[in-house]
C-alpha cells in the first residue's frame, strides 16, 4: 500500500509555503507565493485576502499530479501573534496586525498591569506590544468593534476558508492572546476586566486535533480534496521544531528566517522574570520553551534589497571575523535575548568596506544566538541536548558553520528544513502515531556541522565585547553578563 501524503502549510512573513510530504519524509509536490506587507515605524500590517489567496495558489501547486486518495490531512502553521478582527462570515474588517507590529505599546501596560498574577502564573510574567492581546485592545480601541466581530490568528483565516465555517483556533498560536494553556480555557476574568466581549474570542484546540474536513468550495480553490482533515496547528516556531526532528529534553531548534526563532524541549515550565521566554505545549505532555527575536535574516534583505547574497557571502568568508553589528530586521526594537523598544542596530568595531559590514551582520546573528542560550540557561532552561538548524537562513552553509563555530556545539541540518514540513509532520500524528514517532520516520538529517575550536576562540572574544556593550548600555542585567562570563571559561 502506498504511503499516505500530508500536507503541510507555512505562512510566513516573505511568502506562503505548502508542501506534500509522505510518511517516509519524501517530498512530492511543493508550492510556494510571495507576500507583501506595509511597515511604517512601529507598524507592520497584512491584508489577509492575500494570506487565502497566495495560499491556494500554493496549495494547487503543491498537490498537481497527486493521487488525492493518499492525502491523509492538512495543518498549517503561521506567525506568532499576528491577529485580524473578521465579521461573522470570515470576512476580514480590519488588516493583518503582524507578529512584530508594536503600536499597542500603551495597551500592553493595561495588559500587564490587569493580567499580572495569571502572566506570572503562566511563567512569561508580561506581554510585550507586539503580542496579540495588546494589539486586541488597540483594534478594539480604534474601530474593529463591530457587531458580531471576530478575532482571528493568522491560520484561522485559512482553516474558516479551507472548512467553509469558523472552526476552532489552536492553542499554540492562542498562547499569545492570553490563552492558559495551564487550564487550557481564555482567562475570561482578565478578559472582562479588559473590555473584551467573550463572543469575540474563539473556541480553542490542542494542536493536532483534527477540527473539521475541507468543504468542496476550500478543495476548488486549493486543491486539496473535500473531505480532507483540517488538523489544527501551531506557530511557525513550533512547526520548525517538529521539521527539525529535536523532541527530546534539552533539544533545541534555531529557526532562522526573517527573524530568529529557538524552540526547546523540557519537561516542565520554564518560568521567565524578564519575561522574553515563554512556553508553549509541546506533543506528549513536554513544554516548547523558547522566544523570538527582532533579530534575523530581515537585516540582510533590509540593507542589501538588491545585492547577490551570495556572492556578499563568499567574500565575506575569506574576511577575518572582526566586527559585530546587530542584526535587527527592522528599524528598531528587540525582543529576545532581551527586551528594548528603542534599540537600534549598532556596530563594534571598525568596517573597510561593505563586505566587512555584511559579514559583521552575519557574526551579530550568531551572537544574538548565542545570548538567547546563555540567557535560556541562566532561567534554568534545559540546553545541553541536541540542536538543529532550520529556516532559509540555515541553506546559507558558510553561516551556520559561523553559528556552530561561535556557538561551540554542533548542529545538525534537517534536509527538508522547513516550518511548512514541521505541519505535514504534525498532521500525519491523526494517524495514530505521536510527534517523536512520524518525526522519526519523515525527517531527514541532511549534514552535520562541527565547530571549529580555534575559530571558536576567536569569535568567542567577538561575542564577550558584544555581551559588554549591551551590558554597558543597560540593555542586559549584571547577572546575565556575569553569567555569559561564566559559561564562557567552561
Amino acid at each position: 500500500m502506498a504511503d499516505r501524503i500530508w500536507i503541510g502549510a507555512d505562512l510566513g512573513t516573505q511568502s506562503v509555503k505548502v508542501v506534500a510530504v509522505d510518511d517516509g519524509g519524501r517530498v512530492h509536490g511543493r508550492g510556494s507565493q510571495p507576500l507583501t506587507g506595509a511597515r511604517s515605524g512601529e507598524r507592520h500590517e497584512q491584508d489577509p485576502e492575500q494570506w487565502w489567496t497566495a495560499f491556494a495558489t500554493a496549495a494547487r501547486g503543491a498537490t498537481a499530479g497527486l493521487d488525492a486518495t493518499r492525502i491523509g490531512g492538512i495543518a498549517a502553521c503561521g506567525t506568532s501573534g499576528t491577529i485580524l478582527l473578521a465579521d461573522a462570515a470570515g470576512r476580514p474588517l480590519t488588516p493583518g496586525l503582524m507578529y512584530d507590529d508594536a503600536r499597542a505599546a500603551a495597551e500592553a501596560l493595561r495588559v500587564n498591569e490587569i493580567g499580572e498574577a495569571d502572566w506570572n502564573r503562566l511563567g512569561y510574567r508580561r506581554m510585550q506590544a507586539g503580542w496579540a492581546l495588546p494589539k486586541l485592545l488597540w483594534l478594539l480601541g480604534h474601530g474593529g468593534a463591530a457587531a458580531g466581530a471576530r478575532l482571528l490568528h493568522q491560520t484561522d483565516v485559512i482553516t474558516w476558508r479551507l472548512a467553509g465555517r469558523q472552526v476552532a483556533a489552536d492553542a499554540s498560536h492562542a498562547l499569545k492572546t492570553g490563552y492558559d494553556l495551564l487550564e487550557e480555557d481564555w482567562p475570561w476574568e482578565v478578559l472582562d476586566r479588559l473590555g473584551i466581549p467573550a463572543g469575540l474570542m474563539p473556541e480553542v484546540a490542542r494542536p493536532g486535533t483534527v477540527l473539521g474536513e475541507v468543504d468542496p468550495a476550500g478543495a476548488e480553490a486549493t486543491g486539496i480534496p473535500a473531505g480532507t482533515p483540517i488538523v489544527a496547528g501551531m506557530t511557525d516556531g513550533c512547526a520548525a521544531q517538529l521539521a527539525g526532528g529535536a523532541l527530546g529534553t534539552g533539544s533545541w531548534n534555531s529557526v532562522l528566517g526573517t527573524t530568529l526563532v529557538l524552540k526547546g524541549v523540557s519537561d516542565r515550565i520554564v518560568r521567565d522574570p524578564a519575561g522574553v521566554v515563554y512556553c508553549h505545549r509541546g506533543p506528549g505532555g513536554t513544554w516548547l520553551p523558547g522566544g523570538a527575536s527582532s533579530s534575523g535574516a530581515g537585516a540582510l534583505s533590509r540593507r542589501w534589497p538588491a545585492a547577490d547574497l551570495d556572492e556578499l557571502t563568499a567574500r565575506a568568508s575569506r574576511r577575518a571575523p572582526e566586527q559585530v553589528v546587530y542584526p535587527l530586521a527592522s528599524e528598531r526594537g528587540e525582543r529576545f535575548p532581551f527586551t528594548a523598544a528603542d534599540l537600534e542596530p549598532f556596530q563594534i568595531g571598525d568596517a573597510a568596506d561593505d563586505v566587512d559590514v555584511f559579514h559583521g551582520v552575519l557574526i551579530g546573528l550568531a551572537c544574538v544566538e548565542r545570548l538567547c542560550f546563555d540567557h535560556l540557561d541562566h532561567i534554568g532552561a534545559p540546553t545541553g541536548g541536541d540542536l538543529a538548524f532550520t529556516g532559509g537562513g540555515a541553506a546559507n552553509r558558510y553561516w551556520s558553520q559561523l553559528r556552530v563555530d561561535l556557538l561551540g556545539r554542533p548542529a545538525a541540518l534537517p534536509e527538508h528544513a522547513e516550518s511548512a514540513v514541521g505541519m505535514a509532520v504534525l498532521a500525519a500524528t491523526t494517524a495514530g502515531r505521536s510527534a517523536a514517532e512520524a518525526a522519526a520516520s519523515m525527517v531527514r538529517t541532511g549534514a552535520r556541522l562541527e565547530p571549529d575550536r580555534a575559530r571558536h576562540e576567536l569569535l568567542s572574544d567577538l561575542y564577550l565585547r558584544f555581551a559588554d556593550h549591551l551590558h554597558d548600555t543597560g540593555r542586559i542585567d549584571r547577572p546575565l553578563h556575569a553569567h555569559v562570563h561564566r559559561r564562557a571559561e567552561h
